[in-house]
């Protein structure tokens, strides 16, 4: 499988949406609710509203797998603003926001491709921390795998009423 990154913009929407929506039903289906439910994020016009407000602040990339979008992310300069709890880096920064994957391509290294990239991308803007955060609930596999390509974990925070378990991590590049 031949896996390349190329830039996104809006046409490309529908397809992040319908990544979102894959992982969601692939959450589901492992019992794993805790970190975006059981709806399709596509029909939540608070994250239709993310998708297109961070693709406006940032840059949005996505994987194509022999030509399929396969995988996605968008970089910015800043986390979400739900993490204004969390003391600011102090430092300038590139941060990960909506990495996500068509479920079809689980295992293929589309994820890990572009979270390379990122922290490439990150590196050649003469930036060098490189942040994301992630749910860090049930089994925490999530926290794992952004381990596995080089984050370390910085701080736990929780979001909300529903005390929505968060793990920030940070990659030097």
């Amino acid at each position: 499988m031949r896996i390349t990154i190329r830039d996104g913009g809006p046409d490309d929407i529908p397809a992040i949406l319908g990544m979102l929506d894959s992982c969601v039903e692939w959450l589901v289906a492992q019992g794993r609710t805790g970190q975006w439910g059981t709806k399709p994020l596509s029909q939540n016009p608070k994250t239709v509203e993310s998708v297109g407000r961070y693709m406006a602040e940032g840059s949005v990339y996505m994987a194509d797998a022999d030509g399929v979008p396969a995988a996605t992310l968008t970089l910015t300069d800043s986390p979400g603003a739900y993490l204004s709890q969390l003391s600011p880096p102090g430092e300038p920064e590139r941060y990960i926001h909506w990495l996500a994957s068509d479920r079809r391509f689980k295992g293929h290294g589309v994820g890990s491709a572009l979270l390379a990239h990122a922290a490439e991308e990150t590196r050649r803007a003469g930036v060098s921390l490189l942040r994301v955060d992630c749910y860090a609930g049930d089994d925490g596999k999530l926290v794992r795998y952004y381990e596995s390509n080089g984050f370390t974990r910085t701080e736990a925070f929780t979001v909300g009423e529903s005390n929505w378990p968060g793990q920030l991590l940070a990659r030097r590049v």
